[in-house]
Formats: structure tokens, sequence, C-alpha cells
């Protein structure tokens, strides 16, 4: 069964949240940060908690790894340019805003 929820900015995780919300072992997130292909934001909070962000980054290499049998590392970089993809499009927004007021 999935469940599927809508995760608001300032919701914060624990391990043992993100790694459900993922279905994956906490053991499995933990080797992805110690290998750097995760991030942690670094927050006052004890114990340490994960942001949307995060989830949602946890997901996408979480899903790249299972259906394309990818190794991490790879994993990680298609979600590296996921997420640039993303960014540049956000970019973008604006110009074309601009572009049909013309």
């Amino acid at each position: 069964m999935s469940i599927t929820a809508v995760i608001i900015d300032d919701d914060l995780l624990t391990l043992t949240d993100l790694a459900h919300s993922c279905n994956v072992s906490p053991e499995w997130i933990v080797s992805r940060l110690e290998a750097g292909l995760l991030s942690l934001t670094i927050t006052n909070a004890q114990p340490v908690r994960y942001t949307s962000a995060e989830l949602t980054r946890v997901r996408r290499l979480c899903n790249i790894e299972r259906n394309f049998d990818a190794n991490p590392e790879l994993a990680a970089l298609v979600v590296d340019m996921m997420e640039e993809i993303e960014r540049l499009r956000k970019q973008l927004q604006p110009v074309d805003k601009q572009a049909f007021d013309i």
C-alpha cells in the first residue's frame, strides 16, 4: 500500500519518518548521506530533521535506483540533473511571461 501526502515546507521529518515515507530503511538513507549523495539541511533541532525538499530527493533517488537498477552514484547524478532542469525552468517562467506581454 502506498500513501501519498502533501508535505508543507515548514514541516520537518525524522530519519524514521523519512525512511518510512520513501519505503526504505534508515540505513539506506544514512549510507547515501555518508557517500555525499544526499545533503542535509542543518537545523538546531535534535534529533536531525529533514525537509520536504530532502523527501523529494530521497524519493527520486530511490525510484531511479529501483526502476533502472542504477547504482547510487548514477541515480544521484540523474536526480541532480532533474533538479537543475527544474531550477532552470523556474528561471525561464518570468522570461516566458514577458515575451507574451510584448
